[in-house]
């Protein structure tokens, strides 16, 4: 197998997540959970998401599939990169275990497939309003919030080209 086989690996179906999920679990490792659209992923991406995996073993990412980041709202022109792109380049990261598209507005039903021990989000986010809360809390898991990188966004990105 070659690297792009390997990275392209870590984007996995609903099946192959049950299956590495239940090897992890086997051995006993903490399943960190975070989401988002990742459109031009940029540092402050790398920052969270490298943060978000200090939280345990196992970082798990849900990427919003192309319907479903659309209709968050961002402009008509997003997703920049489509969900194949985007899935793939966080799955290149070396501390991303598993990435999985979700196509619904939230990734409620994906973290309920999750059990995540750990949800992570953005400290844009009071810990209660957050998807996912009610699961992770049933189960004695924890939610953190990661603070952002100041000065780095996909939407200041994208006004910086524009403006060119």
């Amino acid at each position: 197998m070659n690297k792009l086989e390997r990275i392209k690996s870590k984007v996995m179906d609903e099946a192959s997540l049950r299956q590495s999920l239940n090897i992890w679990r086997f051995k006993q490792k903490k399943i960190v959970f975070t989401n988002g659209v990742f459109d031009i992923l940029h540092l402050g991406h790398i920052d969270y998401l490298s943060k978000a995996k200090d939280h345990g073993d196992i970082l798990i990412i849900g990427v919003n599939s192309d319907s479903s980041a659309k209709r968050l709202g961002k402009g008509n022109n997003r997703p920049i990169t489509d969900e194949t792109s985007r899935s793939t380049i966080i799955a290149s990261l070396s501390f991303v275990d598993a990435v999985v598209l979700f196509d619904e507005d939230t990734p409620y039903n994906l973290i309920k497939e999750v059990q995540p021990d750990i949800l992570v989000k953005g400290a844009d986010y009071k810990a209660e309003d957050i998807v996912g809360y009610d699961i992770v809390m049933a189960k004695g898991g924890r939610i953190e919030t990661i603070e952002f990188l100041e000065g780095y966004s996909t939407t200041l990105i994208e006004n910086r080209i524009r403006e060119f």
